[in-house]
């Protein structure tokens, strides 16, 4: 190639001078932005090894570039615009989402402006409730006053009150709230009587006869005093429940009196014993059965004129379950008293677990199938007294209601005099004569059983 030739320095400097002339007086142009460049890709030509490229396919080759070249700025620009479009549509989005915004908070404003009112009449709804409990209360008040006076009726009219099944009573009032009393006022206790015999003489012997419920519970609801206050010739006490070797030391301080006890092999069950001035001639334990005899339910004492026999019959049970046992006992126990009755006069005291007749119980209807008030055991009763012995209580007071020696703990049965007469004084025919009282003493406490007390001339 033939070399450049160079410029002198005076001619380098005008054309210097020139260029920059030229330059300030062309109009300048605008910058573009940065993000406005458009980035051609690159051409790429692929040459095969051992081809002779002329000056030809030089040409070809820009003279394609220039067309690549508009096609790709063509896209960028449509890109550009797609891009610009979508920013546009999603300014548009923003401001219509900003706008239901506002709009849906104006409406949330207008919607909360009645929770304010609310607010402020709660306390309205506060005197409701008070005005409801207030009257509730009125009408509590007003069944009060009326069961009151419905009380006060039956009093009048000395009518009987229901009871369910169990004897509990199916009918509320004041009572119910009131617990049975277990405290005994002995001072007002009555252990005497003004009542003579058929012959007109007073009596002259007391005999006291209680089903105590476990000894060691009664000594300590001051069951004991009965024998200070009552002063009894005799007392017969019942379901002792307590072994010869397990009695309360308080027995062993009790003065005046002869003490004996029949007790069962089981602890904690049955059992009978015999507080007794004068010593008896002999004491007869059991009925002589075996079996029966474990459970300690009899003694016999006798006596110059009269045998005195203590007894606590067997329960039939719930569900009648030693209804059976209860029957074989009816017959033995009427054997038994036979032999004494055909020597002396016999006087039979305690719990006989028998209801006999529907005036000795609040609820006969709702009790026919239970213990106590079964057909077998009401006749069997029947068939005891026919064989020549008489019930002292109701010999004397054939008609009297109400009358009961036992009282369920359920539903403040006691307080309701809502009970059962199962406790007895039986006589032989040949103290009808002397027989002078037999008297149920409903307000000595201590026992779900109360005592009775049997006036004699003997």
């Amino acid at each position: 190639m033939p070399p450049k030739k160079r410029l002198p320095k005076a001619e380098l400097a005008k054309t210097v001078s020139e260029n920059d002339n030229v330059e300030d007086s062309a109009p300048s142009k605008p910058k573009r932005a940065k993000k406005e460049k458009l980035e051609v890709p690159p051409t790429r030509v692929v040459i095969k090894r051992g081809t002779k490229l002329k000056s030809e396919d030089f040409e070809s080759v820009e003279e394609n570039k220039e067309p690549l070249q508009k096609q790709g700025r063509a896209k960028v620009e449509s890109k550009k615009k797609d891009e610009t479009g979508e920013e546009k549509g999603i300014s548009k989005k923003v401001k219509a989402s900003a706008e239901d915004v506002a709009d849906n908070s104006k409406e949330l404003a207008v919607k909360k402006k009645p929770e304010k009112k609310e607010v402020k009449k709660k306390p309205e709804k506060k005197e409701v409730k008070k005005l409801e409990k207030t009257e509730v209360k009125e009408k509590k008040t007003d069944k009060i006053t009326v069961k009151k006076d419905t009380k006060k009726k039956v009093l009048k009219d000395n009518s009987t009150k229901k009871v369910g099944k169990n004897d509990v009573p199916t009918t509320s009032d004041e009572s119910h709230t009131k617990k049975n009393n277990t405290v005994t006022d002995w001072k007002t206790i009555k252990f005497d009587t003004e009542k003579k015999n058929i012959d007109g003489n007073l009596p002259n012997f007391k005999i006291v006869s209680w089903n105590v419920g476990g000894m060691k519970a009664w000594i300590s609801k001051n069951g004991l005093e009965i024998l200070d206050y009552g002063s009894p010739d005799i007392l017969c006490v019942q379901e002792t429940k307590c072994s010869d070797d397990q009695l309360p030391e308080e027995l062993s301080a009790v003065e005046g009196y002869h003490k004996f006890w029949c007790s069962s092999q089981k602890k904690g069950y049955a059992g009978v014993g015999l507080f007794t001035k004068e010593e008896p001639v002999s004491v007869t334990y059991g009925i002589g059965n075996e079996e029966q005899d474990v459970d300690g339910r009899c003694l016999t004492a006798e006596y110059a004129k009269f045998y005195l026999i203590n007894v606590y019959v067997p329960n039939a049970g719930r569900k009648l379950v030693t209804l059976e046992k209860r029957l074989e006992w009816n017959d033995l126990f009427k054997q038994f008293v036979k032999k004494f009755d055909q020597k002396k006069p016999v006087i039979i005291c305690g719990d006989l677990n028998v209801a006999h007749n529907e005036i000795d119980l609040t609820n006969p209807k709702a009790n026919k199938r239970n213990a106590g008030f079964t057909d077998e055991e009401r006749e069997g009763m029947t068939d005891f007294l026919e064989e020549g012995f008489i019930d002292s209580f109701r010999y004397l007071y054939p008609e009297e209601k109400d009358v009961y020696t036992f009282w369920t703990y359920i539903g403040n049965a006691r307080n309701r005099n809502v009970g059962w007469r199962l406790d007895y004084f039986l006589i032989s025919k040949k103290l009808e004569n002397k027989l002078c009282d037999c008297v149920v003493l409903d307000k000595v406490f201590g026992s779900d059983h109360c005592p009775l007390t049997l006036f004699i001339t003997i």
